[in-house]
Protein backbone atom coordinates (compact mmCIF):
# COMPACT_ATOMS: atom_id res chain seq x y z
CA UNK A 1 0.00 0.00 0.00
CA UNK A 2 1.44 3.42 -1.25
CA UNK A 3 1.63 6.48 1.07
CA UNK A 4 -0.74 8.15 -1.12
CA UNK A 5 -3.17 5.58 -0.73
CA UNK A 6 -2.66 5.77 3.26
CA UNK A 7 -3.08 9.50 3.27
CA UNK A 8 -6.34 8.96 1.45
CA UNK A 9 -7.92 6.35 3.46
CA UNK A 10 -6.83 8.53 6.67
CA UNK A 11 -8.80 11.56 4.93
CA UNK A 12 -11.63 9.41 4.63
CA UNK A 13 -11.68 7.97 8.21
CA UNK A 14 -11.37 11.19 9.68
CA UNK A 15 -14.28 13.06 7.75
CA UNK A 16 -16.10 9.47 8.83
CA UNK A 17 -15.17 10.36 12.19
CA UNK A 18 -16.31 14.13 12.40
CA UNK A 19 -19.41 13.38 10.67
CA UNK A 20 -20.05 10.90 13.41
CA UNK A 21 -18.92 13.11 16.41
CA UNK A 22 -20.95 15.97 14.92
CA UNK A 23 -24.16 13.75 14.80
CA UNK A 24 -23.63 12.34 18.11
CA UNK A 25 -23.07 16.23 19.59
CA UNK A 26 -26.55 17.30 18.32
CA UNK A 27 -28.27 14.01 19.64
CA UNK A 28 -26.54 14.47 22.40
CA UNK A 29 -28.13 18.36 22.59
CA UNK A 30 -31.47 17.09 21.14
CA UNK A 31 -31.90 14.86 24.43
CA UNK A 32 -31.14 17.52 26.68
CA UNK A 33 -33.68 20.38 25.54
CA UNK A 34 -36.20 17.15 25.26
CA UNK A 35 -35.65 16.52 28.54
CA UNK A 36 -35.44 20.03 29.82
CA UNK A 37 -39.01 20.68 27.92
CA UNK A 38 -40.50 17.90 29.12
CA UNK A 39 -39.80 19.20 32.69
CA UNK A 40 -37.87 15.64 33.89
CA UNK A 41 -34.73 17.41 34.49
CA UNK A 42 -33.76 20.88 35.33
CA UNK A 43 -30.25 21.68 34.35
CA UNK A 44 -30.44 25.19 34.99
CA UNK A 45 -30.55 23.93 38.53
CA UNK A 46 -27.60 21.95 37.77
CA UNK A 47 -25.51 25.17 36.30
CA UNK A 48 -25.90 26.63 39.44
CA UNK A 49 -24.21 23.88 41.49
CA UNK A 50 -20.29 25.18 40.21
CA UNK A 51 -21.47 28.57 42.23
CA UNK A 52 -23.38 27.12 45.06
CA UNK A 53 -20.92 24.13 46.42
CA UNK A 54 -21.04 24.93 49.84
CA UNK A 55 -21.53 22.43 52.60
CA UNK A 56 -24.65 24.62 54.12
CA UNK A 57 -26.36 25.01 50.39
CA UNK A 58 -29.68 22.80 49.65
CA UNK A 59 -29.74 19.72 47.90
CA UNK A 60 -30.37 19.74 44.43
CA UNK A 61 -32.56 16.39 44.16
CA UNK A 62 -33.54 13.99 47.17
CA UNK A 63 -32.79 10.57 46.33
CA UNK A 64 -35.88 8.26 46.90
CA UNK A 65 -35.38 5.01 48.80
CA UNK A 66 -39.33 4.05 47.77
CA UNK A 67 -37.97 1.38 44.64
CA UNK A 68 -36.22 -1.76 44.68
CA UNK A 69 -32.96 -0.38 42.49
CA UNK A 70 -32.25 2.57 45.32
CA UNK A 71 -33.21 -0.63 48.18
CA UNK A 72 -30.54 -2.66 46.51
CA UNK A 73 -27.97 0.42 46.54
CA UNK A 74 -28.30 2.14 49.13
CA UNK A 75 -27.09 -0.11 52.52
CA UNK A 76 -29.25 1.69 56.05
Amino acid sequence: MSVETMRELQAYGYFVLLVAMVVLLYGYWFHLKKSEKSGRRDYEKYSNLALKDELRDDILENVSTNNNNAKRSVKK
